[in-house]
């Protein structure tokens, strides 16, 4: 069956950061397979097969995405990241709740659904669908049962890639490749709108210079546990500096941990306090950020921050396409990388004297 391909081949002419050959020597062909045909059949059942289109014409002025199947705030925000290609067109949003919020106020987007019923009301030229896993299908031929519609990861399914570059020279297939592939390369970032109330609310709250750290993390491996020793550091350097912490619920217990330990010192825990464009804003305003691979480190790329990214498991080449970006990289957890590294990356980002932090 030709389709079985697309679920390990990228849809487009040029290479991207991907571990495609890595997945194909993990995963065996027949489990592949399998989830491949359960797909391809729920396309054919919900009478979606002969939908199917591969480009994005003039025509199609009125378009609806439904991106669902982004499991975190970051993955959603690389999936999208293309969106800013379609200026010319009037688009919606239909996505997860938990995601939903990040886009408010986007410049791209007019309207975001949660629900069905809502979305339905709209008559749309086009819809884009992130993928095409049951639920994705399922939502798609209850909003817009007999629209036509275009994929971005499609059948694709399973390898890992850079999801920005990966969203990019998709959209540019679907468009026609309107942009060579040098300029979507330098065009490929994250984008995130912020709002004028939400820039006024966080000036009010935070020092003019200071340093942003994300504590916190879903995955063990990519949560850091040595931010204690880091911060120790800076502060035996500079005792004025400031720090502001940021990050959701599971950065809590390690902030007041830390909110403990450096009391007497200009320290601010915004941390489950903001929402996630005003922690992009916190981000937006300091003089770097330091953090792990999550969705704020997505958000920093977002508003062009000056970002030290702890990364583990996916190289910096899979997750960045900000090019002014530090990284450091271990292979199977954050927490095996070293503070002094941590530190001398911090001294390139601000040109501070690397041998007074180790001393």
């Amino acid at each position: 069956m030709l389709s079985f391909k697309k679920t390990y081949t990228l849809q487009f002419n040029y290479k991207i950061p991907n571990y495609i050959d890595l997945y194909l020597h993990k995963e065996k062909r027949y489990r592949r397979f399998i989830k491949f045909y359960k797909r391809y059949l729920y396309i054919i059942f919900k009478g979606q097969k002969n939908l199917e289109v591969f480009s994005i014409l003039p025509k199609h002025s009125k378009i609806l995405w439904i991106n669902i199947s982004a499991p975190s705030l970051g993955d959603s925000l690389m999936d999208l990241s293309s969106r800013i290609m379609l200026k010319d067109k009037n688009m919606d949003l239909f996505t997860d709740i938990k995601n939903a919020h990040i886009y408010e106020d986007d410049e791209i987007f007019n309207n975001i659904f949660i629900d069905e019923e809502k979305a339905k009301i709209n008559k749309y030229d086009l819809i884009i669908l992130d993928s095409y896993s049951s639920r994705s299908v399922k939502i798609k031929s209850r909003i817009a049962a007999k629209t036509f519609y275009v994929g971005m990861f499609g059948f694709f399914n399973g390898p890992e890639v850079n999801r920005i570059l990966f969203s990019f020279h998709q959209m540019n297939n679907l468009l026609g490749y309107v942009k060579s592939e040098e300029k979507i390369n330098s065009i490929a970032k994250n984008t995130i709108t912020i709002s004028k109330k939400d820039k006024k609310i966080i000036k009010a709250i935070v020092p003019k210079k200071y340093i942003a750290i994300v504590v916190g993390g879903e995955w063990k491996y990519k949560t850091y546990q040595n931010w204690g020793d880091l911060i120790k550091k800076l502060f035996a350097d500079n005792e004025k500096i400031n720090i502001v912490l940021i990050g959701s619920k599971n950065g809590q217990n390690k902030s007041k941990e830390l909110l403990k330990q450096f009391n007497d010192y200009q320290f601010f825990d915004l941390v489950s306090k903001l929402s996630f464009n005003q922690s992009a804003e916190v981000i937006r305003r300091s003089d770097v950020l330091i953090c792990c691979d999550g969705g704020l480190m997505h958000a920093a790329n977002a508003v062009s921050a000056k970002v030290i990214a702890l990364l583990a498991r996916l190289t910096p080449e899979m997750l960045l396409t900000n090019k002014d970006s530090i990284s450091l990289f271990d292979n199977e957890d954050v927490n095996n990388i070293k503070v002094e590294d941590v530190l001398l990356r911090y001294t390139k980002a601000t040109n501070c004297d690397h041998n007074r932090l180790l001393s």
